[in-house]
Formats: structure tokens, sequence, C-alpha cells
């Protein structure tokens, strides 16, 4: 008779097993101003209570009431999305002891369930910065074994118990954002392996049913994932990339040898040129008051820049072989390609002044081939990001809070 329960009960676990599967994604936008970088004292401790309101956070770019009152996040769900990947500072939860850190972790579950109700689904990811050097992300890269590993792993575990208390139903943990253990291949050590598998056993001892976003090392590239082993693998697990490549086109931008980079097409091969590419850049710089010197000094590191990436000729094969990566590794492994989950992608859209980013044509053209890319494996994904300054954003920074909607677009949004 006790055997027969015994063999009743495993095979239910089995049946649990096999329907079990992470919360359904589909399409994302990240939220990235809101949570992190939670506001710091002149001497380098955070302000408490942690993090900002969401009306701290919206008064940031434009007046507050120049957006719909109380209704952000049901406008993200009306325009067709059905999750938020919701980056949040880890600093503050690392720097206080229990009751500090709960007061925290209550501010952190208001936020997500303030989203949940509107009936978007919540991806909370842990996304470290670097404003508070001790609890940055170098905190981990001390090796597997290391205290800042421990301390970091013990942070998720209370992160993770916090979430289930909302719905396991409603929202994922995403316990580590682009970590940077190189190189991605056999000759780089087993750390990342090893910190990743530990803390999916961390939150799997909290819930068997919270979904979980595990990543490569390498900064979170495809590369970085298919050096992964998932020997930790359960039907809840998504395993996540991000999607920047050719990082020469999504990240046009200046920095301290060149103060203009824009312009380059998507695809290369399209009716542009390196000539065309030069000499546009050249009439901004004119444009914007540059000195003949400064010209000219811009246009010897420019030129090498342009000249390379249409060398490089990249386009759509580029991108499918990319993609392609990601699948076989998935399949290779026996997951199923809807449980990779491309977490970020993007191209910054050229500023006022043409200093930075992409026409608004090629940007377009660029989402909406990767965006077609992951939807063509089911992929679900999460586009880079709702509302910055910084170019690479739903919300132009200037004007109406209202999205771009050749972005939109680009995106298969209504």
């Amino acid at each position: 008779m006790r055997k027969a329960v015994y063999v009743v009960a495993w095979v239910l676990a089995l049946l649990v097993a096999a329907a079990a599967e992470p919360i359904p994604l589909k399409r994302g936008v990240g939220v990235h101003q809101w949570l992190n970088w939670s506001p710091v004292e002149k001497d380098g401790t955070y302000v408490w209570p942690p993090y900002r309101s969401e009306k701290e956070w919206l008064a940031e770019s434009r007046p507050l009431t120049d957006w719909p009152a109380g209704e952000v996040f049901a406008h993200i769900r009306s325009m067709g999305f059905d999750f938020v990947r919701l980056s949040v500072d880890p600093g503050p939860l690392l720097a206080s002891g229990d009751a500090k850190r709960q007061q925290a972790l209550d501010i952190l579950a208001a936020a997500v369930e303030r989203i949940t109700s509107t009936g978007l689904k919540v991806v909370f990811d842990l996304h470290g910065v670097t404003q508070v050097p001790d609890y940055s992300m170098e905190m981990i890269y001390g090796g597997a074994d290391s205290e800042g590993v421990a301390r970091y792993r013990q942070m998720v575990v209370a992160v993770a118990a916090m979430l289930v208390k909302i719905g396991t139903d409603k929202v994922a943990l995403e316990p580590y954002n682009e970590p940077a253990y190189y190189p991605c291949d056999a000759s780089g050590s087993d750390h990342w392996q090893r910190i990743m598998a530990g803390t999916v056993h961390d939150i799997r001892a909290v819930s068997s049913e919270l979904t979980i976003v595990a990543t490569g090392a390498c900064g979170g590239s495809i590369a970085g994932l298919v050096n992964l082993s998932p020997g930790f693998d359960d039907p809840n697990l998504y395993y996540s990339f991000h999607m920047y490549e050719p990082h020469s086109f999504t990240h046009q931008r200046p920095d301290d040898t060149i103060s203009f980079a824009s312009g380059l097409p998507w695809p290369a091969d399209s009716s542009s040129t390196p000539e065309v590419v030069t000499e546009t850049l050249r009439a901004r710089m004119e444009a914007a008051g540059l000195s003949r010197v400064e010209q000219v000094m811009n246009m010897a590191t420019a030129r090498q820049a342009i000249a390379n990436y249409f060398e490089q000729n990249w386009g759509q094969s580029q991108l499918e072989a990319s993609f392609r990566q990601a699948v076989d590794w998935a399949e290779g492994h026996g997951i199923p390609s809807r449980r990779l989950f491309m977490g970020e992608f993007g191209a910054i859209l050229m500023s006022a002044d043409g200093r930075m980013g992409a026409f608004e044509a090629d940007r377009s053209r660029y989402l909406k081939a990767v965006r077609r890319e992951a939807e063509r494996f089911a992929i679900p994904w999460s586009v880079w990001e709702f509302s910055n300054p910084y170019g690479m954003s739903l919300i132009p920074p200037d004007g109406p809070p209202v999205p771009d909607p050749e972005m939109l677009q680009a995106l298969g949004l209504p």
C-alpha cells in the first residue's frame, strides 16, 4: 500500500513538473529611471527611505502635469505591452539590516503592485549601478566563493520571498543584469556558472513556482548565454540575452575621442555609402559650429569607424546568425526557444544637433528586424526603454509624453 502511495505521488510530481512553465511574457518595455540610481546623501550613503516616488520619477523629465494623472502604467498596457521589465537598484537592500531592508522591500512591493494592478506583469530586474561603489556589481566579481557573492545571494533570497507574496502568476525575478565575467569561452573560469546555479538553487528554496530569468556572463550577451551550462534548468526558467549588435550602429554616440558619431545606416548595404555618411556628418559638424581643427580631429576617428561598419556589412543575415546561436544553444539543451528572453534591445535615435544616433528610418528598420527575429522563434522581448533623455527611449525626451509613433510601428504595436 505504501509503495502504491509513493508511486502515485511520484506520478503526480511528474505531471506537475510537466505542466509547469514560466509566467507568459510576450512584449515588454524597460522602466529604468524610476527605481534605479536610488538617491544618495552627500556622504555617499543612501537617502532613507530609499528610492524615488513615481511622481518624482515622472517629474524629472517634464512637468508632472504633462503626464496623464495616475495613468502611466495603464497607458503602457494600452500600447500593447503585456509586461514591464522593472530595473531596481539593489544597493539599498545590500546596505541595510533586517528592519531597514524590510522597509525597502515594502517600498518595492508597493511599486510592483502598482504596476500589476493595471494588468501588466513585472520582470523584477536587480540592476546594479556604480554610484555607491561598495554595492555596485563589483561586489560579485571576487569569485563564486567571495563574501560579496554570498551577501548578494542572501539579498536575492529576501527579494524572492517578497515577490512570492505578490503572486508568482504576476512576477518574475531576474537576479543579475549584464554580469561581466570574462572571457566567454573554454579559457574562462567556472565562477559565473557556479554563481548562477547557486542563485537559482537559493530562489528555489523559497519557491518552486517563481519564474526566474537566468543569464550568461559577458554582459548578458549571446556569447555569454551559449557558454552557460543549464544543469540547473527547470520549467519555470527563462534564459536572457541582450541584443545590441552591432554596437557600432545601436550606440552611435560621442566619447572621449569623438564629439560627433551619428548617421550610420541600417542595414549597411542600404542606399547609403561611407562617402555619404562622412559628408553628412561633416555638414552636421559645420552646422554646429565646430572649428576646422575640431572637425579634422573628429573625422580622424569617425572615418575609420564608418569604414569598419561598411566593411563588416551588418544586416539581416548577421542578425539571423546571432539569433540562431541562441536558439541552437537552447535546442541543444532541450529548452524550447520560447523560454529564451530578449531582455534588452534598442538603438539611439539621432539627437536634434546630430551629435549622436541613427536616423529615425534606420532605427525603425533595425528595431523591426530584431523584433521579428525574436518573434520568429516565439522569444519574448523587452525594448529599452520607456522614458529617458539619452536617445534610446519610447517617450521622446522633449514635448508631450506620448510614444514615438515610428518606434511603436517598428515594434508591431498599434
